[in-house]
């Protein structure tokens, strides 16, 4: 089928704590709807059956609870009611925005999911009711063909968004489309945990992800691409991700990403929007990956001298590194339960400091989770104190194998190349408990080759 996303630079409001009326946040919101209206004709056109818009898309971010609520329409967040509001405008008052986009959907026979602010009036009988009487969600919504409302959906991992509530319970969104089954959506910091994603995908034996995302990017470990891709690989899903465009805070990264294949967009540089239009397959059966080459384990020699153990700190985490050195060699360093390993050649020595490190605990900044991390990454520079920094070139090619005793079955496993480019494993998979990702010749410098695991039960 033929898929479409969307990376939109936002309008944003110049002062979003200020108390604005409806009229002037749908003044503001109609910029953003216009532009989505050319990329929904312009997606159309190419022959996308589906588009999809980011995260905060529509009204922007860092509003509080009081000043985001003009932004916000009322939505229905029932199964009952068959609406579709560009054809029955008149059945729900402040609903502006959700009629914008039916149009679209409706005019250019296209599905199309976006992210908005809703508001749902509540009873201060009900235990979770706030103080103001309403609640206030981070919301996508799918729209079919037909512009019918089928799907919505309430973001449940907050990230700092003070202006929005956590529905009472997890959201397991799914809708139906004649080209490609079942799909389903979360947003943006939801793909690091197990509710709904993980839940939603094991459960509906879903294969394809619609994803409105406003990601900073965080190097090594989670740009957005990176995570993306890995996600897909993982689950052997499609994935549909549309980022916010805003370079100066860090955000870009979209793409299209099936389990062997990715459509990507990643520029600090420029400004303006992105459409990708990409045809994709429809993923059936789990074709699992082969596991021809066994990784061996590293032989004990006595004598040899051992590289130096040091810390650095990498994702705001105290990993445990060993250097990389020379041209080839065989490796291994341990944390806690977590011990990775890693056969290693370049093609060249360049004069590069990698080093392969490991974490396994809770990560506590900017959010609670824990992480198992088996990591080869360029250093910022030659010296150990700058092994975990942003890097975003390098020149060694390297053939490598690197796997771990990892103890959960959530492993993503990540491949970024000089540039923030993509690159595919040779081989992934588990083999004798432990897990491995295996490469000859990355087309570009090596920037980060990973197993990044989540262990949920002890978030």
């Amino acid at each position: 089928y033929v898929a479409a996303v969307y990376e939109h630079e936002s309008i944003l409001s110049p002062n979003p704590t200020a108390l604005v009326d409806r009229q002037s946040a749908l003044e503001l919101m109609g910029r953003n709807l216009d532009i989505y209206e050319q990329q929904v004709v312009a997606a159309a056109r190419q022959g996308a059956q589906i588009i999809v818009f980011p995260e905060d898309g529509i009204h922007g971010f860092n509003f509080t609870r009081s000043s985001i609520y003009p932004y916000l329409d009322f939505v229905l967040h029932s199964h009952s009611v068959k609406w579709n509001p560009c054809r029955e405008p008149y059945l729900f008052s402040d609903t502006e925005v959700l009629q914008r986009l039916s149009c679209m959907a409706l005019k250019n026979k296209i599905f199309l999911v976006a992210n908005l602010g809703t508001k749902q009036p509540c009873e201060h009988t009900d235990p979770h009711c706030p103080s103001d009487g309403r609640y206030q969600f981070n919301t996508n919504v799918a729209l079919n063909d037909d512009g019918m409302l089928v799907a919505t959906y309430r973001k449940h991992n907050l990230y700092f968004e003070y202006a929005f509530d956590t529905p009472p319970e997890p959201d397991y969104k799914l809708f139906d489309t004649p080209f490609a089954g079942k799909f389903g959506m979360f947003t943006c910091f939801d793909i690091l945990f197990f509710e709904p994603a993980v839940n939603l995908i094991r459960q509906y034996n879903l294969k394809q992800v619609v994803y409105p995302t406003a990601w900073m990017n965080q190097l090594p470990l989670l740009s957005a691409v990176e995570f993306q891709q890995a996600f897909a690989t993982a689950f052997n899903i499609n994935i549909l991700a549309a980022n916010i465009h805003h370079p100066t805070l860090g955000m870009t990264g979209s793409g299209i990403y099936t389990p062997v294949k990715s459509f990507i967009y990643h520029n600090t540089e420029g400004y303006g929007g992105k459409l990708i239009v990409a045809e994709i397959p429809v993923v059936t059966t789990d074709n699992k990956t082969n596991l021809e080459k066994t990784p061996s384990r590293v032989s004990e020699k006595g004598n040899e001298q051992l590289p130096p153990l040091f810390y650095a700190e990498m994702m705001y985490d105290n990993f445990t590194f060993v250097p990389v050195w020379g041209e080839k060699g065989e490796l291994q360093v341990c944390a806690n339960s977590l011990c990775c390993y890693l056969n290693y050649r370049r093609a060249a020595l360049t004069d590069e400091l990698y080093a392969l490190g490991v974490f396994d605990g809770l990560h506590t900044v900017h959010g609670t989770y824990y992480v198992q991390a088996c990591a080869l990454v360029k250093c910022g520079g030659l010296s150990f104190s700058t092994c975990g920094q942003e890097v975003t070139h390098a020149s060694a090619v390297i053939d490598f194998q690197l796997w771990g005793n990892m103890s959960t079955p959530y492993i993503f496993p990540l491949l970024l190349t000089s540039g923030i480019t993509l690159d595919f494993a040779d081989h992934m998979g588990w083999k004798n408990h432990h897990y491995f990702i295996s490469k000859n010749r990355t087309s570009f410098g090596l920037l980060t080759a990973a197993l990044y695991g989540r262990w949920y039960e002890r978030d």
